[in-house]
């Protein structure tokens, strides 16, 4: 497995929620200024070639689904982020979250 670009992970957190569905139905929740449908159908097929989504063939449509859980691409995301940079410590990272200033923890909640 490997991270997701910006856009690609825009698109499987919508598909996440949706679970499954067309480009169109990929474009709807998406904030203005919405891409262009041509430039999610690329990204989709990119995330299908990837091995995090799937289709079902209607004629020439195709309904897209994901194939790697929202867990499964959470905790690959979280080990790599430890261990590039709090050297595979999750003590380390803890402290960072405890001792970053800037974190407010209000915000979050």
């Amino acid at each position: 497995m490997k991270p997701l670009t910006r856009a690609e992970e825009e698109i499987m957190q919508i598909l996440w929620q949706i679970e499954r569905g067309f480009v169109k139905d990929i474009l709807a929740p998406m904030t203005e200024p919405k891409p262009a449908y041509n430039t999610v159908s690329t990204i989709v097929r990119i995330l299908e070639r990837k091995g995090f989504v799937s289709h079902k063939s209607y004629g020439k449509s195709h309904e897209y689904f994901p194939i790697v859980s929202k867990d499964e691409y959470r905790s690959f995301i979280i080990k790599k982020m430890l261990d590039g940079y709090f050297e595979n410590s999750f003590g380390k990272l803890t402290d960072f979250f405890k001792n970053d200033e800037t974190l407010n923890t209000k915000s979050y909640q």
